[in-house]
């Protein structure tokens, strides 16, 4: 009998391809996640009434310059700080805030001077504006407190 030769067959040659699928997928979940987990509006943004030193001249022409002010232009200051609010010397919780914005309405107290310590979160001043309002005080003015 004759020997038969086995032939080989040829080989292939692999080629390894580098799916950029997977890899587009992972960059929109992330790019998802962190865009839900990031805030939409920086604090920085916050608007706040404007002050006394924007009137128009129509209120200008209303009150003289050397007029002085009436008792109902009492206004009362607090220093918000981490967690808590002084007024008047005294340290006070969150939860009795709602108490002390009552105590200014009936003491004929329409104005609230907010000053934000440097250790004050912002999440402080959201919750001390949200209760003055609910107190109907709408004349609050908010300045930066200076670093000790």
């Amino acid at each position: 009998m004759a020997a038969r030769t086995i032939k080989e067959l040829p080989r292939s040659t692999r080629r390894y391809g580098f799916a950029l699928t997977p890899l587009a997928d992972a960059m929109f979940q992330l790019l998802i996640f962190f865009m839900l987990s990031s805030s939409l509006a920086p604090y920085s943004m916050l608007t706040l009434r404007s002050g006394p030193g924007t009137e128009t001249a129509s209120e200008n022409a209303e009150t003289p310059p050397d007029a002085t002010p009436a008792d109902n232009d009492k206004i009362a200051a607090w220093t918000i700080e981490n967690g808590m609010i002084v007024a008047n010397g005294q340290r006070f919780g969150f939860d009795t805030l709602p108490d002390l914005a009552g105590a200014l309405v009936r003491a004929g107290t329409p104005r609230v001077l907010l000053v934000a310590s440097p250790r004050a979160q912002v999440q402080d001043l959201a919750s001390v504006l949200e209760i003055l309002a609910a107190s109907d005080i709408t004349s609050v003015q908010v300045v930066s407190g200076t670093r000790q």
